[in-house]
């Protein structure tokens, strides 16, 4: 069975096939994903409302002197039985990774011990797997140094595994918050100057721009929550600006601390900052736009080219190999 596997993965036309497969299947996955995605946004608000109220209980239970509530989701049994055993929140344990889960959307414990648990598993089978892989399903004639080498470098790379998973999530996260907070801006503006308060505008644009960002509709949601329940409100816009990690958002948090403080006008504010993110928006747009032509050198020379030389070339070598 091993000399089967083995002689399969160093078959070329097999292994052609199998990624083939793959991305055929990647691609049918990607274009089918969004004909279901329809009641994401239901679920989502809806895991913002226990969110919201789990903020409630905590608030109410401080002021009140009484134990805690808390409507977090324990994680599974398994998962946090290998991380209290190991103790892994000793030897693994990092805040970074705790604010990453955060501005990832990830809250609560159970995120941060399923991160645990994947930060010790994922190394030990990406070293288990090149191992097998190194020793005995290949006879690589390398030396042993290598061999061990390549171990290594699998259970590195499964060690940073976990990391980049939550940077491409944050990076989704926050693309998504960027593109629709210049528009939720503006909605905040209309409901400050028709008379509303920041909590009653926070409120009403979180249910108004989830069709935008779903992201962005979860932290004004729970920026709604705080303001309403926080006994300093400035903790609640600094933590928005924490869940966020966007240097727009930032600024606009420190506008509205200031407002509050000094009792500035925040209609005025907020067309400010609202513009200063719509300029801030056009220039990414603007820079991604003037890095295009270098990035489609390399392609046009590896796929276009050739393709092209065998449209134009092709005809006239037939008829010289017919010629002859």
């Amino acid at each position: 069975m091993i000399d089967f596997i083995a002689d399969k993965m160093h078959d070329v036309r097999f292994m052609t096939m199998l990624f083939a497969a793959i991305a055929a299947s990647a691609t049918a996955y990607s274009l089918i994903t969004p004909l279901f995605a329809g009641q994401d946004l239901a679920k989502r608000m809806k895991a913002v409302a226990s969110e919201r109220e789990r903020l409630r209980q905590r608030e109410r239970a401080n002021l009140a002197r009484t134990e805690k509530v808390s409507l977090r989701q324990s994680p599974k049994q398994m998962v946090s039985r290998v991380v209290d055993n190991l103790n892994l929140g000793k030897w693994l344990a990092q805040e970074a990774a705790r604010e990453k889960l955060v501005m990832a959307g990830y809250r609560g414990q159970a995120p941060y011990i399923t991160f645990l648990f994947f930060r010790m598993m994922t190394p030990t089978v990406l070293f288990v797997a090149a191992a097998t892989y190194v020793f005995l399903l290949t006879n690589m004639n390398q030396p042993m140094t290598i061999k061990i080498g390549i171990c290594l470098l699998a259970a590195y790379l499964g060690l940073q595994a976990p990391m980049l998973f939550l940077k491409n999530a944050i990076a989704k996260r926050q693309l998504s918050i960027k593109r629709a907070f210049p528009d939720a801006l503006d909605l905040l503006l209309i409901c400050v100057e028709s008379g509303m308060s920041i909590e009653m505008a926070f409120r009403k644009v979180s249910g108004e721009i989830g069709s935008q960002s779903i992201p962005l509709a979860e932290e004004f949601t729970l920026t709604t929550a705080e303001l309403s329940y926080l006994q300093d409100r400035k903790v609640a816009y600094e933590n928005l600006a924490k869940r966020t990690g966007l240097d727009g958002v930032k600024s606009v948090c420190l506008a509205l601390q200031q407002s509050e403080r000094y009792g500035t006008p925040l209609g005025s504010a907020l067309r400010v900052m609202a513009q200063e993110n719509r300029d801030m928006r056009m220039s990414a747009a603007e820079k991604k736009a003037a890095a295009l032509p270098p990035k489609l050198t390399v392609p046009m020379i590896l796929f276009f080219l050739p393709v092209l030389f065998v449209v134009i070339l092709g005809p006239t070598y037939i008829k010289f190999q017919m010629m002859h």
